[in-house]
């Protein structure tokens, strides 16, 4: 399995770079990528800036067509899932009857990206999003190509705000609390990852590029490092490389 997956935040022209690199290695010798952004209403424009920032054509980066969607990703040798609203995006999913289709052909090599809540979806569910239910799908079961879960956009602690030039404390409920909701109900650990981090998964072992926190079901969370390799209990080690 070749599978990328990323949280987001990408405003910065180092963060892009970074983003392009890490698209154009992992797209390495795939000729044609099917780019799926269910997750939003404007796809043709959110396919027009992918290509310009990978720079391939639409030949190369082709959107998404409802009308023969399995049969066009079963011929694609490359996936992009980006991102947006999750529950959007597992609505569409389930409505266009891919997800079966798409787990097959990741599993069976074809390259996979997600980035927020395309990185949601690889997930056994969508639980551990961040997005307001804006419609009900008819489960909340993804596609399930990584064990875990991850809550994209995660930070530490809690933040504070600027308003009227004075920093304010927001004091409503830190991620690290949202996610230990999670764990009374579910045992699947969570990566929390942070802006502008992404981890490799090749069906056995991960690493991490940039910063997360692993949250398991017992309440422990441990701080991984740029470089930590884990399995899919997200049990870990520093890489040496």
């Amino acid at each position: 399995m070749r599978v990328l997956l990323g949280s987001g935040g990408i405003g910065t022209e180092e963060r892009t770079a970074l983003f392009r690199s890490l698209l154009i290695g992992h797209y390495e010798g795939c000729e044609r990528i099917v780019f799926i952004p269910l997750a939003t209403g404007n796809h043709e424009d959110r396919a027009t800036r992918m290509r310009e920032l990978l720079g391939l054509d639409e030949s190369r980066l082709v959107l998404i067509d409802q009308t023969n969607a399995e049969t066009q990703i079963s011929a694609s040798d490359g996936i992009y899932m980006g991102g947006g609203n999750s529950f959007l995006l597992v609505h569409e999913l389930h409505r266009l009857a891919i997800v079966d289709v798409i787990k097959e052909a990741v599993l069976g090599g074809v390259p996979y990206v997600g980035v927020s809540a395309g990185s949601n979806v690889a997930c056994p569910t969508m639980m551990t999003t961040n997005d307001m239910p804006i419609l009900l799908p008819e489960t909340f079961d993804s596609l399930g190509i990584v064990p875990f879960q991850i809550n994209p956009h995660y930070y530490p602690g809690k933040i504070t705000f600027n308003h009227q030039g004075a920093a304010h404390s927001h004091y409503g409920e830190s991620r690290a609390q949202r996610i230990s909701e999670y764990h009374v109900l579910h045992d699947i650990p969570v990566l929390g990852m942070w802006e502008g981090s992404y981890i490799t998964w090749d069906g056995q072992e991960g690493r991490l590029i940039g910063n997360a926190v692993a949250f398991y079901p017992d309440g422990r969370s441990v701080d991984l490092m740029d470089g930590a390799v884990f399995d899919g209990s997200l049990s870990h080690r520093q890489s040496s490389a």
